[in-house]
C-alpha cells in the first residue's frame, strides 16, 4: 500500500475489552485519540466467538491489551481463533511498562508493542497480511 493510501485508510479495529482494573482500554483508546492523523473505528460484537464470517471480513486489525488477558481468557481465546480463522493480523500491546505477556499471546501476535502512542499506530499500520 502506498504511504498516502495508508494514511487515508480508516482502520477499522476490535480492541480487546471487559474486566479492565487498570483502565488500560481507556489508557489505549486515548493514545489513539491523540494522533489526529491516524483514522480509525471500533468493531465490537456481543458474542466475537458467533460473530461470523460477514463481521470479521470488514476487521483490519484484532487489538489485544496484554494486561486484561488473566480476567478474560475466554474474550482472548475468542479473538485469537477469529484471528487465525479469518486471517487478521493481531496486534499485541504489552502492558504498561513491563515486557513480558503470556506466551500464548506472544506467539499469535502478528507484532507486539509497548505504550508508545507513534509505535502503536505505527504497527496497527504495518502489521502484516496474514497469508
Amino acid at each position: 500500500m502506498f504511504e498516502d493510501e495508508r494514511d487515508d485508510k480508516i482502520y477499522n479495529l476490535i480492541i480487546t475489552n471487559g474486566i479492565d482494573k487498570n483502565r488500560e482500554y481507556a489508557q489505549f483508546t486515548e493514545k489513539l485519540f491523540s494522533k489526529v492523523d491516524f483514522k480509525w473505528k471500533e468493531s465490537i460484537s456481543g458474542a466475537y466467538k458467533t460473530a461470523g464470517k460477514e463481521f470479521y471480513k470488514k476487521v483490519d486489525r484484532i487489538i489485544l491489551l496484554a494486561g486484561l488477558y488473566n480476567d478474560n481468557k475466554e474474550l482472548f481465546e475468542d479473538l485469537l481463533e477469529a484471528g487465525e480463522k479469518y486471517e487478521i493480523p493481531m496486534v499485541l500491546i504489552r502492558p504498561y511498562g513491563l515486557e513480558e505477556v503470556p506466551e500464548k499471546l506472544e506467539e499469535k501476535a502478528t507484532t507486539i508493542v509497548g505504550w508508545n502512542a507513534n509505535c502503536i499506530i505505527d504497527s496497527i499500520k504495518d502489521a502484516p497480511e496474514i497469508m
